[in-house]
């Protein structure tokens, strides 16, 4: 049995998308000792990504776990893109990975999903739940028993005080402030520098200093 994980893991991680986000997490896994093989890209997708070649077309997910690769990262900006894919690995019977920075400070305490990525410079911590293919992006930090949601996006130089719960697709853009306590809904989007002190119903799309609801 071990001699058959070690086979697959020498095969290497195979990485959905092929565009900036996933440079980033390639950086990440490699930092990480972790083999990658490839990327699944888009039909416009360049031919190489990081040095490493790019299958054009979701039809290779299927392929190549045929061919015995069992390890993926969904490496996709769009949260619900993201989600969706995620779905669609684990049906076909991928294991997701996650891209953990080294730089990165995460609690012991800190419970993490799978399909994660969590970037140079972010701190997760004491008592932390990060959902499944959530992204804590550089320097962003989330203070002690916060909930970050399924396939939510919390990016750079983010700062979410104690006890805030973000749900699954939400986005807050960079540079957003979250007071404690507070709890954000499915699918918000927050524009950058937005400042929460109130708690935020599901698919709203907010932004400034307080966050207020703009139209869509």
């Amino acid at each position: 049995m071990e001699s058959r994980v070690e086979e697959i893991m020498n095969r290497g991680v195979v990485i959905v998308g092929a565009g900036g986000h996933a440079k980033v997490c390639i950086e990440l896994l490699r930092a990480a000792g972790t083999p990658v093989a490839c990327c699944i890209g888009g039909d416009d997708s360049d031919d190489r990504c990081l040095g490493l070649e790019v299958h054009k077309g979701d039809i290779h997910l299927e392929r190549l776990r045929g061919m015995g690769y069992d390890l993926a990262f969904i490496a996709i900006g769009s949260n619900a893109v993201r989600q969706r894919l995620g779905r669609i690995a684990r049906t076909l019977g991928y294991r997701l990975v996650n891209a953990i920075s080294p730089n990165a400070t995460i609690s012991p305490t800190a419970r993490l999903g799978e399909g994660i990525a969590v970037m140079a410079g972010a701190v997760v911590n004491a008592c932390t739940t990060i959902g499944d293919l959530a992204i804590i992006n550089t320097l962003a930090s989330v203070d002690h028993d916060g909930e970050i949601g399924e396939a939510s996006h919390i990016a750079p130089h983010c700062g979410l005080a104690g006890n805030v719960s973000v749900s699954e697709r939400a986005f807050l853009g960079i540079g957003s402030k979250v007071i404690p306590g507070i709890s954000i809904g499915a699918d918000v989007v927050a524009g950058a520098g937005s400042v929460i002190v109130s708690n935020v119903p599901p698919g709203a799309r907010i932004a400034g200093v307080p966050a207020r609801p703009i139209s869509k």
